[in-house]
C-alpha cells in the first residue's frame, strides 16, 4: 500500500490530464494520470487508496462503466466525475452508486480541490472501517467451533443456564467458555461482543 493517497486522473483528453496534473501538483497532491479506463484498471487494485477524477465519456469503457467495474472488483476508491455536458439522469445514477460529485467542464479549480479533499476523507473513513472489520474477523476466527456456537447463543440473549442445557454441559463449563470468548475477542462487555458479531456478519 502506498504511504500516502494518490489522486488518479482518468481522461482521454491529454490537455485535461495536463491541466489537472498541474493543479494537483500545485496543491501538493500525489497523482497519476491515465488516458483510458482500461489503462487505469491495469494499474489499480484493492490496495490503491486516494480517489479518482474520472471523465464520463471516453472511447472504450466510459466513466459509469468503470465505476461499475471497480465496484465489481471491490475497489472502493471515491470517484469525482467530470463531463463536458450536464446529464441529470446520469448524475443521479453515479451519485447513487457512490460518486462524490458530478462536475461540468471547465471545472472551477477551488471546487475541484474541495471535492478532492472530501473524497480523500471518505477514502480514509472507508479504509478505517475495513481495517476494523478485518480486525474483528481475525479475532472471531480465533474462536473454536464450540466457542463460536456459544457466542452465537450469548449474543442472542441466551443465559448460561440455557446454554448449558442446550449443549448438555455444566453451568461452570459455559461460564469458562464465555470467559475465553471475551478474552479472545477482546470484548469488554456483552453489548460490545454483540456489536462485533453484527460487524462480522456484514462481511459474510
Amino acid at each position: 500500500m502506498n504511504a500516502q493517497p494518490t489522486i488518479f486522473i482518468v481522461d482521454d483528453d491529454a490537455a485535461v490530464r495536463t491541466a489537472l496534473s498541474m493543479l494537483l501538483k500545485s496543491a501538493g497532491y500525489t497523482f497519476a494520470a491515465f488516458a483510458s479506463a482500461e489503462d487505469f484498471l491495469a494499474a489499480c487494485n484493492t490496495e490503491c487508496h486516494g480517489c479518482v477524477i474520472l471523465d464520463v465519456s471516453m472511447p472504450g469503457m466510459d466513466g459509469p462503466a468503470l465505476q461499475q467495474e471497480l465496484q465489481r472488483r471491490g475497489v472502493r476508491l471515491p470517484l469525482i466525475f467530470l463531463t463536458g455536458y450536464g446529464d441529470i439522469a446520469m448524475t443521479v445514477r453515479t451519485i447513487k452508486a457512490g460518486a462524490v460529485d458530478f462536475l461540468t467542464k471547465p471545472v472551477d479549480s477551488d471546487i475541484l480541490l474541495n471535492r478532492v479533499q472530501e473524497a480523500l476523507e471518505r477514502d480514509a473513513q472507508l479504509r478505517g472501517q475495513a481495517f476494523d472489520f478485518q480486525s474483528i474477523a481475525s479475532r472471531l476466527a480465533a474462536l473454536t467451533n464450540r466457542e463460536q456456537e456459544i457466542m452465537a447463543l450469548v449474543v442472542n440473549g441466551y443465559t448460561s443456564k440455557e446454554i448449558a442445557q442446550h449443549f448438555a454441559i455444566s453451568f461452570r463449563t459455559v461460564e469458562a467458555y464465555r470467559a475465553r470468548i471475551m478474552l479472545k475477542t477482546g470484548a469488554r462487555s456483552l453489548p460490545e461482543l454483540t456489536r462485533m458479531a453484527v460487524s462480522a456478519s456484514k462481511l459474510n
